[in-house]
């Protein structure tokens, strides 16, 4: 199951996709410590729950 980083943006929703490469030595959790910005709150959900057509993906929310 390939993961993600969702976190609020004042546009909507965004989404942080760690690379194959970066997670031969990283985990999921270090690329949310890394890569999102301090003080935001943040998800690590499965791929699928995004849904495949972004035609509205700017308005998407973030919910807790």
């Amino acid at each position: 199951m390939k993961k993600l980083i969702i976190y609020p943006i004042d546009e909507g929703v965004g989404i942080l996709i760690p690379t194959p490469d970066y997670l031969l030595t990283h985990t999921v959790e270090e690329c949310a410590a890394n890569d999102v910005p301090a003080g935001k709150p943040y998800k690590i959900i499965d791929a699928s729950e995004i849904p495949s057509d972004a035609t509205f993906s700017k308005a998407w929310e973030y919910q807790e």
